[in-house]
């Protein structure tokens, strides 16, 4: 992960989501794409969420990847 502000965010339902979704965070790195990656559950955490998201630009995120297994509400 890089210092600078996160142009991409990769959000994922829960911890178990990691092993489909670290390709994309190695993608991003091996190209020197700002990114973080965040475990956000729209149904155990719908605040920090919601509150994430709606943060996301101006903290200069520019694309949102998201996933979840199983039940995927995320």
């Amino acid at each position: 992960m890089s210092t600078t502000a996160p142009l991409v965010a990769v959000l994922m339902g829960s911890k178990s989501d990691w092993e489909v979704m670290k390709t994309t965070v190695e993608t991003l790195n091996k190209f020197g794409v700002a990114n973080e990656a965040r475990v956000l559950s729209a149904h155990r955490t719908p605040k920090e969420a919601t509150d994430y998201i709606s943060a996301a630009a101006g903290r200069g995120t520019k694309v949102i990847i998201a996933a979840a297994g199983g039940a995927a509400h995320l």
